[in-house]
């Protein structure tokens, strides 16, 4: 089985480019994951992993990431080799991604924790115009404007 999960932050904006034979997206980018443990200075260390998605969603993370971004990357471990310019073989290891999760920028996760719910920057999945959601904490109850018994007829139901 090859599957790997990775969540973590861009290092660098995303790379696209568009294959020369069928015109397929391809984009590059590299995530810093967090080790679960510090190093020997004390001070937390990371892995950089590059990873590759394909066709749609390569077109989408270029589009909406850049560095900082976190994502959550699932796909599987691939291994390619070449031969560089002075005929030497180079082994490359990288994520091939079937999924890329946006989960947020890199200022975004400052201002939850500030709770400034004012920021001008939206996330990189916001679609929508959020500016109700901005207005309501988050730690009001959504449901507290509903009624105590909603009445629903069985021809209402869609199963």
């Amino acid at each position: 089985m090859n599957r790997v999960v990775l969540i973590g932050r861009l290092t660098r904006d995303p790379e696209l480019r568009y294959t020369s034979g069928n015109n397929s997206a391809v984009c590059n980018f590299t995530i810093a994951v967090d080790r679960a443990f510090t190093g020997q200075s004390g001070e937390r260390e990371a892995d950089f992993i590059p990873v590759v998605v394909w066709n749609k969603q390569a077109e989408n993370v270029k589009n909406y990431l850049t560095k900082g971004s976190q994502v959550a990357v699932e796909g599987r471990i691939q291994v390619r080799n070449y031969d560089d310019q002075n005929g030497q073989k180079r082994y490359v290891t990288e994520v091939i991604a079937n999924s890329v999760e946006f989960l947020g920028t890199k200022n975004s996760n400052n201002a939850n924790q500030s709770n400034n719910s004012s920021s001008s920057e939206p996330t990189p999945y916001d679609f929508t115009d959020d500016s109700a959601a901005k207005s309501t904490s988050v730690d009001t109850n959504p449901f507290a404007d509903f009624g105590q018994n909603i009445e629903i007829s069985d021809d209402e139901l869609p199963f």
